[in-house]
């Protein structure tokens, strides 16, 4: 092992130390929520720059939080409330005394207010993307759930909703009801409306009143003009994340309450456990107890929030260091490019260097245009100094004392930091850094970068970057590219259609094409990058056939780069570049087109890219995703593509899936998932992700994803049928796509320490099966699922290991001493991401007395299955979801036939039979006892 590789982990765990350290408050800034002394402190909710500006907005937010913050202490049983919520206005609203913005960014938000609407309108909605008891990405509202009451027939009170959707974003629950499955035949073979707890009650209404539910069913759905209506009036307490618009729901659904049977997405992706089993083993509840005393926690205290003049500052490595590999010119590259196509207009820039002190190379300078953006082009350092010492903070450091020119304070302000490492004295200027309220976005360059400087961006709520050595890399004009602007106004940002590099040998060409969509198009730029002297012959095709060649771009020579910026809006369609390396020797021809939105009618597709990790320590994977959507809407059907490239091996390109296995939790959400395990060294990973979508096929999904609140359609009140208003369906207006789309997004980077030199055994696993489903089929039961790989993902598995009980607690707590299913008509597992079918006789396990679990007859119960796959070195997954099926059937009737159908006409027909049969008993035996009367009339029995 190195002398880096036994560093590292020391000097994280110092920085860390110094941490807790440092007075308490200044740890918050970045790092999100926080829950301390039971109270949760930073919650951030963000109304995007679209939204007009309303003076109702911001008190409803407030009531909507204060009230939720009561219900929700109330639910938790007095353990967790909301203490400070911050709210950031945007910057197209006029100023009114806000407080600035300090790190807080739009992209961070915890809750999103927009005004971009679902096919189902104002549905609130959470996007998660991780598993059970995993946070979520953000909590979304409509501006117009916000701000019309009569919503809140159909939602229930805007506070209880909150807390609805907290729960899907902080501890990782999911919806307990399914508008796609909404009943459900139960372990007694009675036909159940799916829902949590099953004491809520409620009728069959037809279109002209209640009705007999056979009336109201036909094959899995109601029948047109058909639901199920419920009482107002209840006496059941749970469930919040079933419905809680009903004034008595007060808590989640527990042990005790739980409807294991119900086919909801809770029961799926938490193995058929409560929410409340979820919630009480999180993080937040293992480490607080509940308030002493009856009384309630304080109302929350809001801050208002408003950006400021955006002020930007670089700060620049020009060390020995930076004359390594062509760091300089790349940067100097990337910089160029940033200011003068990237940075927004009326930005304030200014630009300091660094070795081992720091210099101010440009003062404050307001971009209004492109001569101010020359002017500071001329600014960037054109050599290295002699000197190899870094001094990090002494770069930061002059930074401060650039923006603090302008208002006094570093507050809002932003530092994009790049630096060839070798400083280990970052924490000398932790505390400075912390309390400035500026963001620091860095950007690592080569194999000597500092551990210490990720953990600098990750606290003051910036994104990390690394750029390898490596001639043909365009990370570092990637990672500029994808510094995010602070305001969420997609309509104004940069998009990036292409990112690519390649080493063109002498008289040969680097030749592709890259799709400008009808969504974008404006401000559309083509960058050319090269390495020795003299630009290659370069030549770019429109749709139309006009071509464009070296002498139409603006050329640098000194910086080897070649610009065209393509006026008003770009052709929309497929454009052709060709780079011809004119020059005697093997050269790095790059290039970069970016455009942004072409109309503020129609939001442009995007992609969002992260990675979460339970460790940075080998063998733990990397999860990948890629969040890829237009406005709210998930795009379905792509081709997603990871690049991951570290400090020394060759890149690893990995293809990201949305198909609800794997790490991918749910299909057809618009996240594309994937696990990263490939390590071929200790250090840093940069990652990128590019998206290419063909016109040929459908791939706008018609729904938002995500769990959501339930819109109650009415309510039965005092025997009465009470029905809402209609909810609001919004039609998507989707015009004519020829052409499909392109996109390139930096994900930052990701570290990884303990690979170990040289080969090493395998460690890896196969990954657990998440989308197991059991379906009784006549008397066997069918079980489908997707396939895992040799090494979690990737690759085909050795075997599997199926077990049953019917007990529910013995296979989730107990699954080595379950029933095994013998496999042995299953085939060998086939590749990762294919689907498996196995059917099987449950009769063969559970015809014996020793199989009858507690508490339930056989003439009902169920099985729960559950199944693991194991590798050739016998290394074993997680175990899966656990699916369940019902074995009971009643005499004289037809079986459920087929998956899914809940309720078919068999049982309908059994259902019918029984009633006649039954019928006919009561006819008799009242004849009977009418004829006895006179003698028995006292013994008289009565049929129930």
């Amino acid at each position: 092992m190195t002398r880096r590789d036994n560093v590292g982990p020391v000097c994280s765990l110092k920085f860390v130390t110094l941490l807790v350290a440092l007075i308490p408050e200044l740890l918050f800034l970045g790092a999100g929520v926080q829950l301390q002394d039971n109270g949760y402190d930073g919650l951030l909710i963000a109304i995007n720059p679209q939204v007009s500006e309303d003076q109702n907005l911001i008190p409803n937010i407030k009531e909507m939080i204060t009230e939720a913050s009561f219900y929700l202490f109330n639910a938790t049983k007095r353990r967790v409330f909301f203490r400070n919520i911050k709210i950031l206005i945007p910057t197209t609203w006029k100023a009114n005394n806000y407080s600035k913005v300090k790190q807080e960014l739009y992209e961070k938000a915890n809750v999103i207010v927009t005004d971009w609407y679902g096919a189902h309108g104002d549905d609130p909605y959470t996007l998660q993307y991780r598993g059970c008891g995993k946070e979520g990405k953000y909590i979304h509202f409509t501006s117009n759930f916000l701000l019309n009451d009569d919503l809140t027939a159909g939602y229930g009170p805007r506070g209880r909703v909150f807390v609805h959707e907290w729960a899907h974003l902080r501890w990782g629950v999911f919806d307990e009801y399914n508008n796609e499955k909404p009943f459900y035949i139960n372990g007694q073979n009675q036909i159940k409306v799916t829902r949590c707890s099953s004491d809520i009650t409620g009728i069959f209404v037809c279109e002209k009143g209640p009705c007999p539910q056979e009336n109201c069913i036909i094959s899995k759905l109601f029948k047109e003009g058909c639901m199920f209506i419920y009482n107002s009036t209840q006496n059941a307490t749970a469930s919040i994340m079933f419905m809680q618009s009903l004034s008595s729901v007060v808590e989640f659904c527990n042990a005790r309450t739980h409807n294991q049977e119900a086919p909801n997405l809770q029961n799926q992706m938490c193995s058929l456990r409560s929410a409340w089993d979820v919630i009480t083993d999180s993080a937040d509840f293992n480490h607080s107890f509940p308030m002493n005393g009856t009384g309630l926690p304080p109302p929350p205290v809001f801050s208002l929030i408003q950006a400021g003049d955006k002020v930007v500052c670089l700060v620049l490595d020009v060390s020995s260091k930076m004359e390594e590999a062509d760091r300089l010119l790349r940067l100097q590259q990337a910089a160029e490019f940033y200011l003068m196509q990237i940075v927004e207009i009326h930005t304030f820039v200014g630009i300091v260097s660094f070795n081992s002190k720091g210099e101010i190379r440009a003062q404050l300078h307001q971009i209004n245009s492109d001569d101010d953006r020359k002017l500071l082009v001329s600014h960037l350092p054109s050599t290295v100094s002699a000197e190899a010492q870094t001094s990090v903070c002494s770069g930061l450091k002059k930074g401060f004392e650039v923006v603090e020119k302008l208002n006094g304070k570093a507050h809002g302000s932003v530092m994009i930091l790049v630096t060839s490492g070798g400083d280990e004295h970052i924490g000398n200027c932790l505390l400075t850094v912390l309390s400035s309220g500026s963001t620091i976005h860095s950007i690592a360059l080569g194999s000597s970068v500092v551990e210490n400087l990720e953990e600098l961006s990750h606290h003051t709520g910036g994104v990390k970057f690394f750029v390898p050595d490596k001639s043909n890399s365009n990370s570092m004009i990637d990672a500029f590219s994808r510094i995010p602007s602070g305001t969420g106004d997609i309509f104004q940002q940069r998009i990036q259609l292409e990112s690519t590099g390649e080493n063109v040998k002498p008289h040969h060409q680097l030749k592709n094409t890259v799709t400008v969509d009808n969504r974008v198009g404006n401000d559309t730029t083509f960058l050319v990058t090269w390495q020795t002297s003299g630009p290659p012959e370069i030549a770019l095709v429109d749709p139309n056939g006009r071509k464009y060649y070296t002498s139409d771009f603006i050329t640098n020579p000194a910086l080897r780069t070649a610009r065209l910026c393509i006026p008003g809006t770009a052709e929309p369609g497929l454009w052709t570049y060709t780079l011809n390396n004119t020059h005697h020797s093997l050269q790095a021809l790059k290039v970069t087109v970016t455009s942004r939105a072409s109309s503020s009618a129609m939001p442009p597709a995007t992609v969002e890219v992260f990675v979460e990790r339970d460790s940075p320590r080998f063998p733990h994977p990397v999860m990948i995703y890629a969040n890829v959507r237009k406005g709210i809407y998930p795009i379905l059907n792509a081709t997603v593509t990871a690049t991951i490239e570290p400090e020394t091996a060759d890149p690893v390109v990995l293809k990201l899936f949305d198909d609800g296995a794997g790490a991918d939790i749910i299909k057809n959400d618009g996240i594309y998932s994937r696990y990263f395990f490939s390590f071929a060294v200790n250090g840093s990973y940069s990652l990128k992700v590019h998206v290419s979508y063909s016109s040929s096929i459908s791939g706008l999904a018609h729904s938002v994803p995500g769990n959501r609140a339930i819109y109650v359609p009415g309510y039965i009140a005092n025997g009465n049928i009470q029905m809402n208003a209609p909810r609001k369906s919004v039609g998507r207006h989707e015009e004519e796509q020829k052409w499909g789309f392109s996109r390139v997004s930096s994900g930052g980077s990701f570290s990884v320490i303990g690979v170990p030199a040289g080969p090493h055994p395998d460690v890896f696993p196969p990954c657990k099966i998440i989308d197991l489903e059991a379906v009784k089929v006549e008397e066997e039961v069918t079980l489908s699922w997707t396939a895992p790989g040799e090494d979690y993902d990737q690759g085909q598995a050795n075997s599997y290991e199926i077990r049953m009980s019917q007990s529910l607690q013995k296979i989730q707590d107990d699954f080595n001493n379950a029933i095994l299913v013998n496999i042995s008509k299953l085939l060998s597992p086939q590749q990762a991401g294919t689907k498996e079918i196995f059917t099987f006789s449950p009769k063969l396990f559970t015809n014996g007395p020793d199989h009858q679990p507690d508490g339930e007859t056989q003439e009902s119960h169920r099985i729960y299955v559950a199944i693991r796959a194991i590798d050739k070195n016998s290394l074993k997954s997680a175990v899966s979801n656990i699916a369940q099926v019902s074995l009971f059937i009643p005499p004289n009737s037809a079986p459920v036939l087929a998956r899914d159908h809940l309720i078919l006409k068999g049982v309908l027909t059994a259902v019918s039979s029984i009633g006649i049969i039954c019928l006919t008993i009561a006819v008799t035996h009242y004849t009977l006892n009418r004829k006895k009367r006179a003698d028995k009339k006292e013994n008289g029995t009565k049929l129930i």
